[in-house]
């Protein structure tokens, strides 16, 4: 009996740890989906809606400065190798250390780096915009136009090879328009680091949009919310691209199988220019 007795006491422990599992698939360890940004040593003042302040994302996001790496050398296109490593450093971080599921950047010009190192999984902030237009534009039809809204064209105007050959996209076919808006009123405070006066910048940038559908008049323009109330087009910015891959890593709580995630509480993790760099002495613009 008393060997009876201890099958079943073990057959009942073995049971109760059994219902104490979550169902198949439910796993509350398994994180939340979060992105990594890889951030310019450069101090600016990103406001919402840029991919450098997090209170434009719905879901966890981490950063992490290169030092040595200014807005000058991204739009170069050429690092020293010290710059070189300290930007394997900065996405090792992200991918090791925080775990994040996407990795993107704060400036388009990474795109010069999108092959430093491809076993990374680095996707620059530009290239992933950029990326998706081939299918924006099979969307649309061979008929609509794409309209392509950069900082500045003159200075993105050397990275056209290179977009055409990482992206598929070579925006001088009839299908797209490339607009610049380095002439906007109070625009150049982007490339200063200045903080930007939106009130200012705003209607300068829907005016601009507004004479892009007047001369092509089946063009889309790629902007923020303002555009898309002014002109009842859609718009396909960095943040909606950053969204996108990230969605491919949640829960859809429409159907199928729910809460098999941890959920996000909400709370962004503070950064200022410096944080999770070990050398800040590294960083050109760093001001503690």
């Amino acid at each position: 009996l008393g060997g009876l007795a201890g099958a079943a006491a073990g057959y009942g422990a073995a049971a109760w740890l059994e219902r104490r599992k979550p169902p198949p698939g439910k796993d509350p360890n398994i994180k939340h989906a979060s992105l990594g940004v890889v951030r310019l040593d450069w101090h600016y003042h990103p406001l919402p809606g840029d991919v450098g302040s997090p209170d434009s994302f719905e879901y966890p996001v981490y950063y992490r400065a290169v030092p040595g790496l200014t807005f000058e050398i991204c739009q170069s296109g050429k690092m020293s190798p010290e710059i070189q490593q300290n930007f394997k450093d900065a996405i090792e971080f992200l991918d090791k250390e925080r775990g994040v599921s996407v990795i993107t950047s704060d400036c388009g010009f990474f795109m010069w780096f999108q092959k430093e190192d491809p076993p990374l999984h680095f996707q620059a902030g530009g290239d992933v915009l950029v990326a998706l237009l081939p299918s924006l534009h099979a969307a649309i039809g061979t008929d609509g136009k794409i309209a392509i809204f950069s900082a500045n064209s003159t200075s993105l105007g050397p990275m056209h090879d290179t977009v055409a050959k990482e992206c598929g996209v070579d925006w001088d076919e009839a299908c797209y328009v490339l607009v610049g808006c380095q002439d906007v009123e109070g625009f150049g405070a982007v490339a200063s680091g200045e903080p930007l006066d939106l009130e200012k910048v705003t209607p300068g940038i829907v005016r601009k949009a507004k004479q892009v559908i007047a001369e092509h008049p089946e063009s889309m323009t790629p902007f923020s919310d303002d555009v898309r109330a002014a002109t009842g087009l859609p718009v396909y910015d960095a943040i909606v691209s950053a969204d996108f891959f990230i969605r491919g890593f949640v829960d859809n709580p429409r159907f199928g199988l729910n809460d098999w995630h941890r959920p996000w509480d909400g709370q962004q993790e503070k950064y200022k220019l410096g944080d999770n760099v070990q050398d800040k002495e590294k960083l050109l613009h760093y001001k503690p």
